[in-house]
């Protein structure tokens, strides 16, 4: 098991991370975070290694003690007309431009970044088990996408989102292949234009 990171922060850097990319339905959600160093917090790291309970807790804590936050999307209908890439690098836009103040400096995890006029843009390959600030963004962004999916799952019950928050699992696929694909279906992942295509 993975040790928790230890806290760092720098007030000019700001941490961004995505929560979304491989679902076949939903938004992609993006967090930018700028942590503070007068208000650390502790037990920070990789979203997808904490249990839902603890993320919830971090996110709190992040919300209440980060020097500033932002949380943006990108829609269905942007991932479908842009691409799953494109879509991604646009909420990561939109959250870093939500944030205030504004940082000098950006981490985003993984290899891709948005084009940000006079901002350093750095990409760090698995940054969020390995920057303290890209982790809060990772978990605010997994939190906040969890939400939306448990209410598309009351708007639409027959998909089970609530158990697979839009992933392609066997359950999602056999509901998909019955019912066909709803509104928040990505229609140009490959997956949902295949049960279209057989629909």
């Amino acid at each position: 098991m993975t040790a928790d990171l230890p806290f760092t922060a720098d007030p000019s850097i700001a941490g961004v991370d995505e929560a979304g990319r491989g679902p076949l339905a939903g938004p992609v959600v993006a967090a930018a975070v700028i942590l503070s160093p007068d208000h650390p917090i502790e037990g920070l790291r990789d979203s997808k290694k904490l249990s839902a309970r603890r993320r919830e807790t971090l996110a709190n804590e992040i919300r209440e003690k980060a020097l500033a936050f932002a949380v943006a999307s990108a829609s269905v209908e942007e991932i479908d007309r842009l691409n799953i890439l494109h879509a991604t690098l646009l909420a990561m836009t939109r959250a870093i431009q939500g944030l205030q103040p504004q940082p000098l400096h950006v981490r985003i995890d993984g290899n891709r970044a948005p084009k940000l006029e006079g901002l350093r843009v750095e990409t760090v390959i698995g940054g969020d088990d390995q920057d303290p600030a890209i982790a809060a963004a990772s978990i605010l962004a997994k939190t906040v996408r969890d939400h939306l999916m448990l209410q598309y799952a009351e708007q639409f019950p027959a998909y089970g989102f609530e158990r697979h928050m839009g992933y392609g699992t066997a359950v999602h696929m056999a509901a998909l292949r019955e019912h066909g694909p709803c509104e928040i279906h990505r229609r140009s992942f490959a997956p949902v234009a295949r049960v279209l295509a057989g629909h």
